[in-house]
This record gives C-alpha cells, sequence and structure tokens, in this order.
C-alpha cells in the first residue's frame, strides 16, 4: 500500500512537470511569434531617428521616371515634388527626401501610425553630362610647348589617365562660367569620376580683378624644403602634420562661406600638391628639383595624375587620397595651369586664367629653399618662394550629382548650380 501511494504521487508531480513544460514552450512560441510581427525598423530622419513597426507606414505605389515600380530606385534618382503621403485618406504634410548615396528615405515629422505615402522619382542626369551636350567639339593636345590664346567656345579638350577620362577647357572659352554658392567661377576640368573642378572667379564676372580672396604668402619660412607642403612635418618628404599658411586661409574661407552647401561639394576628387622629387631629396635645404619641375621646364608634359597618395588631398574617410583635409578646398596645380594654356616662362594674356596678377598653384618647383610654381603677371608659369605674397584663388569639386538649374555657361548668363 505504501509502494501504491508512492507511485501515485510521482505519477501526479510528473503529470504536473510535464504540464509546465508545455507551458513554458507555448509561451515562447507565442512570445517568438508575437515578436516577428512586431518587428521595428528604423528611418533615418532630419532630427534623429524614429522606430516604426511595418504596419505605421504603407508605401502604396512607386513610380520611376512614369513608370510604377515594386522597389526603391537603385542609383542616382530624385524624390519628385509630387510625392506626398496620407493620413486617413487626408493630405499629411509631411516632408519627403530622398538620399541616392546612401538610399535613405527621410518623412518629417513621422508621428502616426497607418501613414501612407505615394513616391515619384527620376532619374538625376548629372551635371558632366549636361556640360558635355554643349561642347560638341572635343578635342586632344599633344603639344604643350606653347600657348593657347584662341577663343575656344563650344569646344573642351579631353585626355585618358589610369581613372579614365578627363574633360578640360583651354585657351579663351566663354562659356566655361558658373555661378555657386553666391560666387562666380571657372570650371577647370571634369574629372575622371565626373566631378567639377572649380576655380575662384570673384563675386561676379570678374576676369583681371577680384578674382582672389586674398593675397597673401603660401607659408611663412622658406629655409626648409618641408614647407612647400599645403600640410607637411619635419623631416618628411611627405608629411601631413602642420598646416599652410595658405591651407589656414582656404579653410576659414570654406568655414565662412560654404559650409552650409557642402552637401554639393566632393571631397573625394581631391588636389594634388606633388611633392616628389625629381633631383635631390625634398629634404632641409637640399637643392631639390620636383616631379612637376621636370615636367612643365624640361619635358613640357604635364599630367593630371598624383604619383603618391599622400600628397592627394582629400577629406577624412575618403577613398583615395591622404584624407588629411577637414574642409575640401585648395588650390589648382601647375599642371592644370598647363593645360589650360600656360608655358613655363612664357607670358599668355588671352587664355581663362590670366588675370594681371600673381596667384599660386599647388605644385613645387625647383630652388634651395621652398619654391612653388605661380601664374605669374603676364599669365605664364614661373617659380615663387613660399614667403613672398601672390594671389589665393581656391579651388573645389562639385558632385557628380548636382545639377544645372540655369544658364549656358557664359559670364552673364552663367551655369547656376542648384
Amino acid at each position: 500500500m505504501k509502494f501504491e501511494i508512492l507511485k501515485k504521487t510521482y505519477l501526479k508531480r510528473n503529470i504536473l512537470i510535464g504540464v509546465l513544460v508545455v507551458g513554458v514552450i507555448t509561451a515562447v512560441i507565442l512570445n517568438f511569434t508575437r515578436a516577428k510581427y512586431k518587428t521595428t525598423q528604423s528611418i533615418p530622419l532630419v532630427n534623429g531617428t524614429i522606430n516604426y513597426s511595418l504596419a505605421d507606414l504603407n508605401i502604396v505605389a512607386i513610380t520611376i521616371d512614369g513608370e510604377e515600380s515594386d522597389k526603391l530606385p537603385q542609383g542616382n534618382y530624385e524624390l519628385l515634388d509630387s510625392s506626398y503621403c496620407t493620413i486617413d485618406g487626408e493630405n499629411a504634410n509631411l516632408t519627403l527626401s530622398w538620399d541616392s548615396d546612401t538610399q535613405t528615405l527621410t518623412v518629417s515629422p513621422f508621428t502616426t501610425k497607418g501613414t501612407k505615402c505615394y513616391l515619384d522619382f527620376s532619374e538625376v542626369v548629372s551635371v558632366s553630362d549636361t556640360l558635355l551636350a554643349n561642347y560638341p567639339t572635343q578635342l586632344t593636345r599633344t603639344d604643350f610647348s606653347t600657348t593657347i590664346t584662341e577663343t575656344t567656345t563650344g569646344a573642351i579638350y579631353y585626355e585618358d589617365t589610369s581613372k579614365g577620362r578627363t574633360y578640360y577647357f583651354a585657351g579663351n572659352p566663354t562659356d566655361n562660367w558658373v555661378q555657386f554658392g553666391g560666387f562666380y567661377w571657372r570650371i577647370i576640368r571634369i574629372n575622371e569620376d565626373g566631378t567639377i573642378r572649380l576655380i575662384y572667379q570673384g563675386t561676379g564676372a570678374n576676369t583681371t580683378a577680384g578674382t582672389q580672396i586674398k593675397t597673401n604668402t603660401f607659408n611663412s619660412s622658406w629655409d626648409d624644403n618641408m614647407y612647400v607642403g599645403y600640410m607637411y612635418e619635419t623631416n618628411q618628404v611627405h608629411g601631413l602634420t602642420n598646416n599652410s599658411i595658405i591651407k589656414g586661409i582656404l579653410d576659414t574661407w570654406y568655414q565662412n562661406n560654404l559650409t552650409g552647401i557642402s552637401d554639393k561639394i566632393d571631397g573625394n576628387a581631391g588636389f594634388c600638391g606633388d611633392r616628389t622629387p625629381y633631383s635631390g631629396t625634398g629634404l632641409g635645404m637640399t637643392r631639390t628639383d620636383y616631379a612637376a619641375y621636370n615636367r612643365l621646364v624640361n619635358n613640357k608634359a604635364p599630367t593630371f595624375e598624383c604619383q603618391n597618395d599622400s600628397d592627394l588631398y582629400t577629406t577624412v574617410g575618403s577613398s583615395q587620397g591622404n584624407g588629411a583635409l577637414t574642409y575640401p578646398i585648395g588650390l589648382i596645380t601647375a599642371d592644370e595651369v598647363a593645360y589650360a594654356g600656360g608655358v613655363y616662362g612664357t607670358s599668355n594674356g588671352s587664355y581663362y586664367l590670366f588675370t594681371k596678377s600673381y596667384s599660386w598653384t599647388m605644385s613645387p618647383s625647383s630652388a634651395t629653399s621652398a619654391g612653388m610654381f605661380v601664374v605669374e603677371f603676364g599669365g605664364g608659369i614661373t617659380q615663387y618662394a613660399v614667403n613672398n605674397s601672390s594671389d589665393v584663388r581656391p579651388v573645389i569639386n562639385l558632385k557628380a550629382n548636382v545639377t544645372i538649374s540655369s544658364g549656358n555657361g557664359t559670364a552673364s548668363q552663367p551655369y547656376v548650380i542648384s
């Protein structure tokens, strides 16, 4: 009898345990299922991130270039003003935006469950495509020993590099004017990646006055080759520890004038301050002829290539170059001046870089001290010690996906970047 009672007790206990196990498993399954259907996702907003369940936001329709689609677009597309959202059938008056670089849709303020959105996209034609369509004459050059002085309106030159094809202006074009950020610029070239390199021209359509933001020294000292660097470091040919005087001037100007439109300015194309020695060490006061001196003085053979990544000044986080810049601003290279029609030791008063003034380039030249190439008063290329004063003309690169809202590139109707 005692055995039977004990047996019944174990049986009851086992049944109870079984019920509890089943209950626990059921609860886990229910919670997992419930969690699955309550999964939230994040949508980046202008002022932060909001979590929303899949049922909260409903993309009812997507059209791309007028055609219905079941997916958001890939590539360079813009969200049109015809896009809108509704709540309970009424217009929600929400702000919608689309970042094609990160494939991010922004809805703000997003606060109501059941919001339905209708999205209308259109492919953006890059500014480089728009520009090239305006220049039916596309030319190449092989002789850089003579100046280009002729009017080259309607024409653009090109050269193939290791990165692709770049298009540049030479001679005296009347149709490479740009208005951007409240300033006038001239297009130097369309970079290989489709970005647009501009040089500052002033607050109006100036040609020989007011084409600089300041007249200043490149660096405060001249008695060491390191001072040819836009950034430099003691006993390092390609050092990046210290800022040159001119870099500080350009950074401050950018901060004061362009930070509000920095989303249209590219930081990856960079600016080449080629410090590769052709002869000499590039250290101390050793006589050094830099690579640009050999190209432009000895051989008359400019290049768009930058030989050393440490000398290609790009912004922090860039996929190429030194990633050393806070602000994506620099100077023209002496090679780019040569492509434009300038020649070392020869005046040229009839090309678009002529301003009747000395202006700095970013290219070291040749000296027993720190010397740079400059565009001289007569429009030719010459050398200057870094502690002399010359005009500071900013250079920037516009992103490939910016658009031209109006203009034909002339001084009276410059391309307006929107």
